[in-house]
């Protein structure tokens, strides 16, 4: 789930990514085009309900592609992002537009 919320000068957007409690994961990362799918770059905070949330500030006026890996080997997908679209593994990325 994505929440959005724009800057006063719209440039910018604070993003905050959730990914619900689906997999009983014990961590999350955070993967995109924004912060070059390091693993280590947005690791995400596990909530008491088990899920993980992780707020990111993106440059407003592009889309970016995103996926979440969890415990380190397992990737899966927003449940409800801007657009999906095919990645070249055969598998499909996440998108945010802001």
């Amino acid at each position: 789930m994505l929440k959005k919320s724009y800057t006063k000068t719209k440039k910018s957007c604070r993003v905050t990514f959730k990914l619900a409690t689906e997999a009983e994961a014990q961590k999350a990362s955070l993967l995109g085009e924004f912060n070059a799918w390091d693993k280590k770059a947005h690791p995400m905070k596990k909530l008491k309900d088990g899920s993980f949330s992780v707020t990111v500030s993106l440059d407003a006026g592009s889309d970016y592609r995103f996926r979440y890996l969890l415990d380190g080997e397992e990737w899966t997908n927003d449940e409800a992002p801007d657009a999906v679209v095919f990645n070249r593994f055969g598998g499909q990325d996440c998108v945010v537009t802001v």
